[in-house]
């Protein structure tokens, strides 16, 4: 069953975030400031990883989605690319058993037909072990879009309700997204120092709360990790409504199709 779009029904919100959406930005600066290959700043952030999920696992959040490789990341040197392939096939030799161990469930959303036979059989394989495991959902996102996201949502959706074609809504499209099964981010970090989203998510973003730092991704510790859901437990989520609504306790939660803009 497929969770409601944010546009579509206010969701409910908690002091800690259910779901955490992670760009892991810097490995290769952080590398080069200590005169290293960028290599090992990859190697230093697949172990950044271990430790980001041992902190949501801590904190009670539900939902870890890290951006690992985008589309787009196919335009680096090749030399990179093939590395971080292997260091790919690397972790989940070396980490989904682990994962399996503490209850975490293993998820890859991505167009993954780009990617060696070898590497498509250890996700499915991955995602089969774990997939009856509920204490987190981490998810990573390789060879990932946004815009590839929706695009082959609609299409998976034209195939399967060919009806569609001549008019759908939120609510039709909402089961083919990559995300289907888990809710929209709560919170939104990117590391490294860039403020974009870097066509991460774009639809599940709609109302996630941003937190943008300098802090490169190897050193994204526990300490940098709490300053992210302290700034989160700052902010007040009104999805659409005023300040006053939720002082009063507005309890309503559909919203209009045709959303009017957000109050502010």
């Amino acid at each position: 069953m497929a969770i409601p779009s944010s546009t579509i029904a206010i969701p409910a919100t908690a002091v800690t975030p259910r779901h955490v959406a992670i760009i892991m930005d810097g490995n290769g600066r952080w590398a080069k400031q200590r005169f290293l290959p960028r290599i090992a700043g990859h190697r230093r952030g697949v172990e950044n990883v271990r430790s980001t999920v041992r902190g949501c696992v801590d904190k009670g959040i539900e939902y870890l989605t890290l951006f690992a490789f985008s589309s787009e990341n196919w335009r680096r040197p090749a030399d990179e690319v093939s590395f971080l392939m292997q260091l790919f096939i690397a972790a989940l030799e070396q980490e989904v058993a682990k994962l399996h161990e503490n209850g975490v469930r293993f998820r890859v959303i991505g167009d993954l037909s780009r990617f060696e036979k070898p590497l498509r059989r250890l996700v499915s394989d991955a995602e089969t072990l774990t997939r009856d495991n509920t204490r987190l959902t981490l998810t990573i996102a390789a060879n990932y879009g946004g815009r590839w996201d929706i695009i082959q949502a609609v299409a998976r959706m034209l195939k399967d309700h060919p009806q569609l074609a001549a008019g759908f809504t939120e609510t039709d499209l909402q089961p083919f997204l990559s995300l289907a099964y888990a809710p929209e981010p709560d919170l939104f970090v990117r590391t490294g120092g860039e403020q974009r989203i870097s066509n991460f998510l774009l639809w599940q973003l709609a109302y996630t709360e941003m937190y943008f730092t300098d802090t490169l991704w190897p050193d994204f510790d526990t300490a940098a990790f709490d300053l992210a859901i302290a700034s989160y437990q700052r902010r007040e989520r009104r999805f659409g409504r005023t300040s006053e609504q939720l002082r009063e306790g507005d309890g309503a939660q559909k919203l209009p199709q045709a959303q009017a803009a957000d109050g502010r």
